[in-house]
């Protein structure tokens, strides 16, 4: 199911109901579920899905038949589903879709490939207009649901029709953490001269300083911190490709204007300061 779909509890239920009354009307003895909520079926990095194939493939197994709703709640790949499907056939183990039901003759083989491939396609057109319309609430200056950075939280600007649009504003709290940790960089604590990231880090945990959700900081989060844009007032959206992970080219970023936590010229100081004492340009002290 989608991660919204799980939330409500909507999908599953919904699935479990109709396989169970697909079985009793078979006289098919169900052995074991697999269900994976609100991950999504267009790769197999599932934990439930790599379960259910060890069990089917690793030896001798307890079920001879894989049933789900339809094609697409196995697998939106076409390539993987082939793959898969020849995994577990060589295991004794047939797939069974309660609702598109083939036979196992070749044409039954070549409508099921048929099918895998429009799923494909239209999982990729659904990403592509889910992205687009993404994109567009970005440029009108709204938030795009994912957690909100150390120094801010979300609140509803606007209402249209069923959708809340949300925008970063400060949280005074933690914001004041974050003007914190800047000025560790820039100029220490009162005691000391400019900290590196690594000594903030041991500072703030030494004296306390924990992160949003109570855990101990660490010298990547405290880096990511002061290293985005957003403190000093653009969020940036678009950045990587969801798929992927690549970073996307500077003509699609997105730039969504919020209130700065940290001065654009502070915040470009220490951006010059963090790349000087980067190793990969200075090399460590000999000793």
């Amino acid at each position: 199911s989608t991660p919204r779909q799980a939330e409500h509890d909507l999908s599953i239920p919904d699935q479990r109901r109709q396989g169970l009354a697909f079985c009793k009307a078979r006289g098919w003895e169900v052995v074991g579920e697999f269900v994976d909520a609100g991950l999504s079926g267009t790769n197999d990095n599932r934990p439930e899905f790599q379960r259910l194939l060890d069990n089917a493939t690793g030896g001798p197994t307890a079920f001879d038949v894989v049933l789900v709703h339809s094609f697409s709640r196995f697998t939106r790949d076409a390539f993987l589903q082939e793959m898969h499907l020849r995994r577990l056939a060589k295991s004794g183990v047939r797939l069974v879709s309660m609702t598109q039901e083939l036979g196992d003759d070749p044409m039954s083989t070549m409508i099921r490939q048929i099918f895998a491939l429009f799923d494909e396609y239209q999982s990729k057109e659904t990403r592509k207009h889910v992205q687009r319309s993404m994109n567009e609430n970005a440029r009108q200056g709204f938030w795009n649901g994912s957690t909100a950075p150390y120094g801010y939280h979300t609140f509803a600007a606007e209402q249209r029709g069923a959708k809340t649009k949300k925008k970063l504003a400060i949280d005074p709290v933690e914001a004041e953490n974050v003007r914190l940790i800047f000025r560790l960089l820039r100029e220490g604590d009162g005691k000391t001269g400019p900290m590196g990231v690594k000594a903030a880090t041991a500072w703030l945990n030494e004296n306390g300083y924990r992160t949003r959700s109570g855990a101990r900081w660490g010298i990547g989060p405290i880096h990511r911190l002061v290293s985005n844009t957003v403190y000093k007032g653009e969020a940036v959206f678009n950045r990587k490709d969801s798929k992927t992970g690549q970073r996307k080219p500077v003509s699609e970023l997105i730039v969504v204007p919020v209130d700065p936590i940290i001065d654009a010229a502070t915040f470009d100081a220490l951006q010059a300061h963090l790349k000087s004492r980067n190793p990969k340009v200075t090399p460590p002290r000999v000793v």
